[in-house]
C-alpha cells in the first residue's frame, strides 16, 4: 500500500487547527479578532492568548512529526504526552500497558487483542507492544503504522518478522475470523510480502468512513449480552467461513 507524505500544507493546517483551538479555548468567541485594531494590523493579542499559541506550537513540535506511516496517519514522537497516542488497558486480560491511538484505533485494535486472548492463545503481561517510536521503525514499512499508534504486535518474540507458519490450522481460522468480523478494517501482517505474523494494524487512512462504522458496531456490542469479544463464536459457521475466505483472497492479493 503506497501513501503520499503528509504535504508541507498539510501539516501548516494542522498546525493552524490546533493554535486556534488553543485561542478559542483562552478566549471563547475569540471575539477579539474582529476588534478594529485586529483589523488596522496591530497586534492587540493579550499575553494569555500569546501563551496558549506558544504552548500549542511547543507541543506540536515535541509531539508530531509531519509524517505518515505506512497506512497514513501521522506519525508521534512520544506516548501519553498531549498527542492522540495513550496507554491504555485491555479488559479481561492482564494487560494493562497498551499504548496505541485514541478513539475509533483503540476500539478495533483492542477487540483484535481480546479475541486473541480468548480464542487463539492466552496472552500475559508484556505480550503485546502498541506504539513504538519512530527512530525505532522502518519508514515505509508496515510496522511504522506502530509509530502511529495503529498497529500492535502480539507476542513478537513467538512470531519473529520475516517467516510464517507460527500459527495451527485451527488458530488460522479464528484469525481470519476476527478480520471478516471487523470488515477489513485490520490487515494481518502475515500477509505482508515480508511477512510479520505478529503484527496487526489498521489499514485504511485516517477519515475513512469505515473505521467509524466498524468501530461503532465494537461500542455497540458492548451494551448488548453474547456479543463481542469473549462471547461464543462459531468460526466455523458457512457464512463466516465464506466471508472470512473472501477477504483472505483479496488482502493476500493486495
Amino acid at each position: 500500500m503506497n501513501t503520499p507524505h503528509l504535504s508541507r500544507r498539510t501539516v501548516l493546517a494542522r498546525t493552524a487547527v490546533i493554535t486556534g483551538a488553543a485561542v478559542a479555548a483562552s478566549f471563547p468567541g475569540s471575539q477579539w479578532l474582529s476588534s478594529p485594531a485586529y483589523a488596522a494590523g496591530t497586534d492587540p493579542t493579550p499575553k494569555m492568548v500569546r501563551e496558549a499559541v506558544r504552548r500549542a506550537e511547543a507541543r506540536n513540535r515535541r509531539v508530531m512529526t509531519g509524517k505518515p506511516s505506512r497506512n497514513g496517519w501521522e506519525m508521534e514522537r512520544v506516548a501519553d504526552d498531549g498527542g492522540n497516542i495513550y496507554t491504555c488497558p485491555v479488559p479481561g486480560t492482564p494487560l494493562t500497558d497498551v499504548q496505541v491511538r485514541m478513539g475509533d484505533v483503540e476500539v478495533v485494535l483492542v477487540h483484535v487483542i481480546r479475541r486473541f486472548h480468548y480464542e487463539i492463545d492466552e496472552l500475559r503481561k508484556g505480550d503485546v507492544v502498541g506504539w513504538r517510536s519512530p527512530g525505532s521503525v522502518r519508514k515505509g514499512m508496515p510496522e511504522s503504522n506502530q509509530a502511529s499508534g495503529t498497529a500492535v504486535q502480539i507476542r513478537p518474540g513467538s512470531y519473529p518478522s520475516g517467516t510464517n507458519g507460527g500459527f495451527f490450522s485451527s488458530q488460522r481460522i479464528v484469525l481470519r475470523d476476527i478480520l471478516a468480523e471487523l470488515d477489513g478494517i485490520v490487515r494481518w501482517g502475515g500477509d505482508d510480502t515480508k511477512p510479520d505474523e505478529a503484527l496487526f494494524y489498521i489499514q485504511v487512512p485516517p477519515g475513512d468512513k469505515r473505521l467509524a462504522v466498524t468501530a461503532a458496531k465494537l461500542r455497540g456490542w458492548h451494551d448488548r449480552p453474547g456479543a463481542g469479544a469473549g462471547s461464543p463464536v462459531d468460526v466455523f459457521n458457512s457464512k463466516r467461513r465464506i466471508a472470512a475466505e473472501k477477504l483472505e483472497q483479496r488482502q493476500q492479493a493486495a
